[in-house]
């Protein structure tokens, strides 16, 4: 997407974004409208009233013209507060929905399309750019509708009052938002490169952080720390400039109202000395000239506040640029793994089938080349070869994660990712939580009988005697608290305890010494068998052992 057509995108993502709660949005419209109808309704008050203490003599009674005032002052308050909810609720449910379809992208895009991208970049996605979009729905878009409705309305009053005062704001009016929308698109700009910046510094930051100790090993902690606040540095710089451009639009702003205004000021105090008789000056009385000077700024007000929001806008605009990116390659993938048509028809039962699949990447070898196997209710296969041989890749396959160039896969009768599978990888996935916090993740209704057995059937039931919490007992981040062998055949009980009859593990006791390696692998029985299919990814001999089939990438040799 091109530097030129890609704010146009977004600006069209957003609007699709707002059709989704049109009804609120109105509703947030209809009650400004009302508010300055309300505002409308206090200045005629105000002005007839000066006009009858001058003018008038005062008669007139101020319990009825206090009782109006107090009227219109709380339709104007409750009003504005109808407003600002229902620019919030409509704000609350497209970032709801936002972060929906971000769930939905992340997990479409699976372990492989997510590979490149850091665990900072994700979580400002998630926090700072879709909250970016709260201004733009809540206060800006409303706004865009009522700074058109409300001048109207007020320009139809006053040139119904005075033709000669409203050529003065008509003249004016179309100033400001030109002068907007030259300074809003360096505004754009900006904030496209704001966003970028932050999730870059997100994943620079966190980075250092999960790499102190190798840092400090090595003596490159004084060089680290240097990269974050250079980082850091550029993000004021980009944060600055967007104050500068907040306060130029400002400025733009205040100078031409604050023209409009003064002209109109002049206008009416000659024309009620009588120093001006074209046109309706000469008619101008003390309460239509008081009525014009008031509602002058009201006219602007509208206008003002855009301005104000007009930087909700360009964060929204830089913020949707950023997810839209994302929500269109999470769905690209998400077709890969929910496009059944593309799948020959066939009923291969309860096993694995593949046929002939070969699978390549851009601008790099292929990686599997006519793989065929068949593997039954119970059985195991055992995939090896040499590291890049496609080890990973096949499961990546199975798992639905990745489309092959060619060839048939079927998995248990369906294509792949057509339902959950059991996974474990080289460095289990374990949260900073309790043992019962870890395991439930994958069984959120699994009993405490039921982890229990679980864990003994992987080895870990005199480890967990041992933890004065038991099942309560807290875990850091990746398990620490435990060691290596032991944080796998934790995620080997929470394997056994998920009810999918098939599982992909990829290298589960790599890196590991023969005794640890032992311990994984007699966990590892206790989750093989039973009518569960297994495929395990290894170069390992002991873990070979386990195998009823035997597949050898390279020469595709199928035992």
């Amino acid at each position: 997407m091109t530097a030129t057509t890609e704010p146009r995108a977004a600006g069209h993502w957003l609007a699709a974004q707002a059709r989704g709660v049109r009804g609120t949005l109105t509703l947030s419209v209809v009650a400004g409208v009302i508010n300055a109808l309300a505002t409308i309704a206090q200045l005629f008050l105000m002005a007839w009233l000066v006009h009858e203490v001058v003018v008038g003599g005062g008669s007139f009674s101020l319990l009825w013209l206090g009782g109006v005032l107090l009227l219109a002052v709380a339709i104007r308050a409750l009003a504005q507060a109808v407003q600002e909810i229902a620019g919030a609720r409509a704000s609350d449910q497209v970032r709801a929905g936002v972060r929906q379809s971000l769930l939905a992208a992340w997990a479409g895009a699976g372990p492989v399309g997510l590979a490149g991208t850091d665990a900072g970049r994700l979580a400002s996605e998630w926090v700072e750019q879709v909250d970016a979009l709260h201004g733009y729905f809540a206060r800006f878009r409303p706004q865009v509708i009522l700074a058109v409705a409300v001048p109207v309305i007020i320009l139809v009053l006053v040139f119904y009052l005075d033709w000669l005062a409203g050529l003065f704001l008509l003249a004016a009016a179309p100033l400001i938002p030109l002068f907007m929308a030259l300074v809003g698109m360096g505004a754009e700009r900006v904030n496209r490169r704001h966003y970028e910046s932050l999730a870059r510094l997100s994943g620079h930051f966190l980075d250092r952080i999960r790499g102190l100790t190798t840092l400090q090993l090595f003596g490159a902690t004084t060089a680290a720390v240097s990269d974050v606040a250079e980082a850091a540095e550029d993000y004021r710089r980009l944060n600055m400039a967007t104050l500068r451009i907040a306060f130029l639009s400002s400025a733009v702003l205040e100078f031409f109202a604050s023209v409009a205004i003064a002209a109109v000021a002049i206008y009416v105090g000659f024309a009620l000395l009588g120093s001006i008789e074209f046109g309706p000056a000469a008619d101008m009385t003390l309460f239509s000239g008081l009525l014009v000077l008031l509602l002058a700024p009201e006219f602007f007000q509208p206008l003002r506040l855009v301005s104000q929001y007009y930087h909700d806008r360009a964060a929204a605009l830089g913020a949707a640029s950023h997810l839209m990116a994302r929500l269109d390659t999470g769905a690209e993938r998400s077709a890969v793994r929910a496009n059944v048509e593309d799948q020959p028809d066939g009923d291969m039962g309860q096993g694995i089938h593949a046929a002939g699949l070969n699978v390549s990447h851009p601008r790099r070898p292929p990686v599997l080349t006519d793989v065929s196997f068949d593997l039954n209710p119970g059985e195991t296969l055992v995939v090896s070869g040499a590291s890049g041989s496609g080890k990973t890749t096949l499961l990546a396959v199975l798992a639905g994660f990745i489309r092959p160039d060619s060839g048939e896969v079927r998995v248990l009768g369906h294509p792949p990712g057509s339902f959950p599978l059991g996974w474990m990888g080289q460095r289990p996935w374990l949260i900073t939580g309790s043992w019962r916090e870890n395991l439930q993740l994958t069984a959120p209704r699994a009993s405490d009988a039921e982890m229990e057995e679980a864990l003994q059937r992987v080895g870990m039931g005199k480890v967990l005697a041992a933890q004065e919490a038991g099942l309560d007992a807290t875990l850091g981040e990746g398990g620490v608290g435990l060691s290596g062998g032991q944080a796998r055949r934790l995620a080997l009980a929470r394997l056994f305890l998920t009810p999918s009859p098939v599982m992909l593990l990829d290298e589960p006791t790599a890196g590991l010494d023969a005794a640890t390696e032992a311990e994984v692998l007699e966990g590892l029985k206790g989750i093989i068998g039973g009518g569960r299919i297994c495929v395990l990814a290894t170069h390992r001999p002991a873990a070979m052992a386990l195998a009823d089939r035997h597949l050898l990438l390279g020469d595709c040799r199928n035992d």
